[in-house]
Formats: C-alpha cells, sequence, structure tokens
C-alpha cells in the first residue's frame, strides 16, 4: 500500500493530545496536519472519535519458535500482536535451540522475515560457556543480551560469580537481567512441600518466588552493573522493595533501567484463587501493594518501560499440578486493551502509557524512526477505538496458538480498531491482513 490517509483522529504524542490528519506514504508518516487534502490516498480511514497512538513496542517476547510449535511461532504470536496493537516485539533467547551462537540468532531472523506480520529483534543469550562469543557481538546487530541470574524456563541459568564478572564487564551493549535468586527460591519450595506435599496450590507461588528472592537477585545484578560501568536492563520487577534499587530521574539520565510486566500491574496474589496456574509467571505476582507500588513507580519515573513477556503454554499444561505446571501466560493480544483500563480508572495518564511502551521503548533500546508519531518516521500507528459499554474478551477469537487468555471473563473499554506496521495494514476490521510484512528492527548503538 503506497498511500493511506488517517483523516480526524486524535492524536496522543510526546505528552500532548490533539486533533490532526496523518498521511502515510511509502511506510513512512509523510505528513501530520489539522487537515490534509488533495493527496489521492487510495484508502482514507475515518478515525472521528478514536485515539492514534504510535504502535508498542514490546522488548521482552517469547515466540517460542524454534521448538515449540504447540506453543507459538511468529506467524501464530505475531498476528495476536498485531491484534492487540504491538507493532514491534523483542524475542527472548530461551528457546529450543536457544540463541547461545550466530546460527541460531539467524535461524530465528529467517524464520521472523518469513512469518511475522510485526516488525521483530532478537536478545542473544548468555550461557556458561559462550561469552567469548557475546563480547564479539555486533551491537548493532542484537536487541539486547539476556542473562538469567535465576532459574526459570529454558535451563539458562548463569550463577557462577566469575562468569557473570566477566559478563558484566565484557558486554557490548545493553544487558538484560531476569533477577531470582535460585536458593532462596529452592528453600521456600522445600518448605511448602513439606506443609503440602505435592499437592502445592497456586497461591503459593508468590511465597515460593517470594520477594526476598527477587530483591537478593536485582541487588546484586544492580551492585555489579554499578561496579563495572554496565549499561543494565533489569526485566520484570515484581516488588515493593526493587523500586528503592532504581533512579527517579529521566531515562537519559541513566544506566540502569527497569521493565514492569503487563500482569504484574494488572493482577495480583488474590488472583490465584480465581485464575490458579493461568497466572503463574516467573517472577511471580505478588500482593497487591507490590502492585500498587509498580504502578505508582511508572510515574515517577523509577520504572521506564512496559512490556508483555508473552510466554504461552498450552491450556492442557496449565492445568497440571503445581510442580508441572509451567510458567509464563499468553498477553500480546490483551496488553494493550487492559493497560487503558488503567487510563480509564484515572491511574494512569494516557500519555505515560504512550511513553512507557513507545517512546522509552524505542529510546532505551536506540530504535531509530520508530516509537513516535513524528514526520518521517515508520508508520507504526494503532488505532484505539471507545468501548462505553465494555467489549467481552470472548467476542473475537483468542490468535495466540495456546488458544486461551488470563482474561477471558473480562470486558474492556478500550478495543484495537486498526494496526499499521510499518505503513501497512496489518489488522483492520477485526482481521489480520496477513500480506502484511514485518521489518527487521534496527539499532543505532
Amino acid at each position: 500500500m503506497s498511500r493511506l490517509l488517517i483523516r480526524n483522529a486524535r492524536l496522543v504524542n510526546e505528552g500532548q493530545i490533539f486533533d490532526a490528519d496523518v498521511l502515510v506514504a511509502n511506510g513512512r508518516i509523510e505528513k501530520i496536519a489539522s487537515s490534509i487534502t488533495g493527496c489521492n490516498a487510495p484508502l482514507a480511514i475515518d478515525a472521528k472519535g478514536q485515539w492514534l497512538l504510535p504502535g508498542m513496542i514490546d522488548d521482552q517476547v517469547h515466540f517460542r519458535d524454534p521448538g515449540a510449535p504447540d506453543k507459538g511461532s511468529f506467524y501464530s504470536e505475531s498476528r495476536a500482536a498485531a491484534a492487540g496493537g504491538i507493532t514491534s516485539v523483542m524475542d527472548m533467547p530461551n528457546t529450543n535451540p536457544a540463541t547461545l551462537n550466530l546460527e541460531a540468532l539467524a535461524d530465528k531472523k529467517r524464520r521472523a522475515a518469513l512469518h511475522s506480520v510485526v516488525n521483530y529483534g532478537f536478545h542473544f543469550g548468555v550461557s556458561n560457556d559462550n561469552l567469548d562469543i557475546v563480547a564479539a557481538l555486533d551491537p548493532c546487530e542484537v536487541a539486547g543480551v539476556k542473562v538469567f541470574m535465576g532459574a526459570s524456563t529454558g535451563n539458562m541459568l548463569v550463577d557462577d560469580p566469575r562468569i557473570l564478572e566477566r559478563l558484566f564487564a565484557e558486554v557490548p551493549t545493553i544487558l538484560l537481567a531476569h533477577c531470582e535468586h535460585t536458593p532462596s527460591i529452592q528453600a521456600n519450595e522445600r518448605r511448602l512441600r513439606e506443609r503440602f506435599g505435592d499437592d502445592i496450590p497456586a497461591v503459593a507461588h508468590p511465597l515460593i518466588r517470594d520477594a526476598e528472592a527477587c530483591y537478593r537477585s536485582s541487588s546484586f545484578a544492580v551492585e555489579l552493573a554499578q561496579r563495572h560501568g554496565t549499561r543494565l536492563h533489569v526485566l520484570h520487577l515484581t516488588s515493593t522493595r526493587e523500586l528503592a534499587l532504581f533512579e527517579d530521574k529521566p531515562l537519559a539520565q541513566k544506566r540502569i533501567t527497569a521493565e514492569v510486566c503487563v500482569h504484574h500491574l494488572l493482577f495480583d496474589d488474590r488472583d490465584y484463587h480465581r485464575l490458579g496456574h493461568q497466572i503463574k509467571c516467573n517472577p511471580a505476582i505478588k500482593t497487591r501493594a507490590d502492585r500498587d507500588a509498580l504502578r505508582q513507580a511508572l510515574l515517577n519515573d523509577r520504572l521506564d518501560v512496559i512490556g508483555t513477556d508473552h510466554a504461552p503454554h498450552t491450556w492442557a499444561q496449565k492445568q497440571l499440578a503445581y510442580r508441572e505446571a509451567p510458567s509464563g501466560l499468553p498477553l500480546v493480544q490483551h496488553a494493550l486493551p487492559a493497560l487503558l483500563e488503567l487510563v480509564a480508572d484515572g491511574l494512569l495518564p494516557l500519555a505515560t502509557l504512550v511513553a512507557k511502551t513507545s517512546h522509552r521503548v524505542a529510546d532505551l533500546f536506540a530504535i531509530p524512526d520508530r516509537g513516535y508519531l513524528r514526520e518521517g518516521y515508520w508508520a507504526d500507528l494503532v488505532l484505539i477505538k471507545p468501548e462505553p459499554e465494555g467489549k467481552p474478551v470472548r467476542d473475537e477469537p483468542i490468535l495466540a496458538r495456546c488458544g486461551w487468555t488470563p482474561f477471558a471473563e473480562r470486558s474492556f473499554r478500550h478495543s484495537v480498531s486498526t494496526t499499521l506496521v510499518s505503513g501497512h495494514l496489518a489488522w483492520h476490521n477485526g482481521k489480520v491482513v496477513d500480506s502484511c510484512q514485518g521489518l527487521p528492527l534496527h539499532f543505532l548503538r
């Protein structure tokens, strides 16, 4: 599609909300003006009454490709992302095989180029024996380098202090850390097994993967980064205590940053009684007080970006007993509508949501020409339609391969009506446009 005109939209960009038309040409935003006429665009969308946002850039997804086709692939999960207003994703390395060498990275890039309808980038993994490869990486070729400082899905734990010291000293680009203290978790689980045997209830998950386990690992990561001058990004913060490790100042002034995920902002430990293992994830969803502190930290800039940590598993797997039920949940299709509930409730300014899901993500990962509504930038756009009566999640098919969502019983007061990826329709009128092809993300470092 060479030219497309969006009329009468209410743009949300860089702290401002204003009415304008937007002309898209050759994949990019050609013009933003109060009124655009005579442009001869073959398709015009009347967006009256709708917000126009820069598409969400998700810094943490697990699309399960390669290695787990029953759970997801670039084809299935990118379509779900487009339906949810997510226009760019960064995929994690704990696939099968894991992204621990350049051959595995090239394979994932080929898969995404063939099948992804949204833009894509990749994080490179760290193991106990690939530090030479990590140290030699081209920072422009990967979104970041991911280290599991706590055991989670994929068996990529790195907990040898000597290896961590070298990693933090030599990593050539931004280092992303999953922070949980595995010995603490193991001790907590032994204690709960003494009480419950093999029938540990889902509600015990945040008692096993507790706030202390998170803090011990996060504080260690921050200490290492401060000592070595590492550009560190700590993923999926979950607890009040961890927030004190991070500074409440603008992103541009930081070398240590933090992400929060959608589910840690929307759920708390009371929801385990209702949803069970559907919301079992690592690190665990914790208390209502922790959830509220995370929301507040978005406002004071201790938390820099919002991601999904989209990590699908089959419904059958999620019905297993605690020790067998895997951690992770599907989120990309409903993340943005769910976050807009916080806006509707007056808990999060719309401009802040846009900053944390688009602007700051592009800034943090040095992604050029994306994440903002600016002339000359790629047209990664999402139109948000108000749903005053609430739109039940069950009214639309679940596009993630796993076929379920923890939001199944919810209704949202906003829906994604249109998603453009690099100027091409990816989601429109309730359907994925399969001809849309995402582009590789570039990192200007």
